[in-house]
């Protein structure tokens, strides 16, 4: 009967511990929409900004006088911008994105900084002893745009000021629910193979080319990485979905196990006692 009692008990605890993973999915799938929305709404705009940026860079008078941000020099130092998730319970997510950046810096020759967005890349980066230079979390699953911009401004500053040669970043793109990929990209300066071909039309631009590529090659860059963390945030909630899900039909399968257990325990029972009752008659009436 205590083993009877032990079996019920385990498939209480299973049962109620799949509603729990099943309503996770339900949450995480909402969320991920959410999120692959949010980023494909806001394609047009970052690839309209790239197609102005390669106009401008064409120009005649824009020759002698390249954005700062555009410039390529020497590298010497360089900074990672490194995007994992506040959250676990997303399977592999988070280990591989980390291992990815990590692989990353080992194989460059220049010494790397690193802003860290999620505290799941936080921690690894710090008990691993790697140089961080800024930490942020709790952006939540829809950051917008204002909330992203002092992560940008590190970069942008630093590669101005000379402090850094080049940066990249590096977060898991969202390639379809069931894959997500690790990727490191660079995000300066900005490359020519960035910038599509300039298009053969004639804008005017006021108040001059040079003080709209002033402020368009910024916000290039502040996109780039907002953008980057929906993707993140789409791939993690994919992650955990599909993590979830995975965790219910083990649960399932698991449950039908001892199911089946719970029975052939509770039949042995029953055939004991009936063998004993049959015994005890049998001993009063002989």
């Amino acid at each position: 009967m205590a083993n009877i009692r032990l079996i019920r008990h385990r498939i209480r605890s299973i049962q109620s511990i799949a509603k729990i993973t099943r309503a996770m999915e339900m949450i995480a799938t909402s969320k991920m929409r959410r999120a692959q929305e949010r980023g494909l709404a806001g394609r047009p705009y970052s690839d309209k900004i790239r197609q102005v940026i390669a106009d401008l860079a064409a120009l005649p008078q824009a020759e002698g006088a390249l954005h700062p941000l555009l410039q390529r020099r020497p590298v010497t130092k360089l900074a990672v911008v490194h995007i994992t998730s506040d959250r676990g319970l997303c399977g592999g997510l988070n280990a591989n994105m980390n291992r990815r950046t990590a692989s990353f810096i080992l194989e460059q020759k220049a010494a790397a900084n690193l802003i860290c967005v999620g505290r799941k890349g936080m921690d690894f980066m710090s008990q691993h002893r790697l140089n961080v230079q800024a930490k942020f979390s709790g952006l939540g699953d829809q950051p917008g745009f204002l909330d992203t911009l002092p992560i940008s401004r590190i970069i942008i500053d630093d590669f101005t000021n000379g402090v850094i040669d080049a940066a990249y970043l590096a977060y898991t793109q969202f390639v379809s629910t069931m894959t997500q990929k690790p990727i490191v990209i660079p995000i300066l300066p900005v490359e020519p193979a960035q910038i599509p071909k300039a298009q053969n039309v004639d804008y005017i631009y006021e108040p001059s080319p040079e003080m709209v590529l002033d402020g368009l090659v910024p916000r290039f860059v502040e996109m780039q990485i907002y953008h980057a963390i929906l993707e993140a945030i789409a791939s993690e909630q994919s992650a955990r979905m599909v993590a979830m899900r995975n965790a219910t039909d083990n649960g399932k399968e698991l449950i039908d196990e001892l199911t089946l257990m719970y029975n052939k325990a509770r039949q042995e029972s029953i055939t004991k006692e009936l063998l004993d009752i049959v015994g005890g008659v049998a001993a009063l009436t002989g």
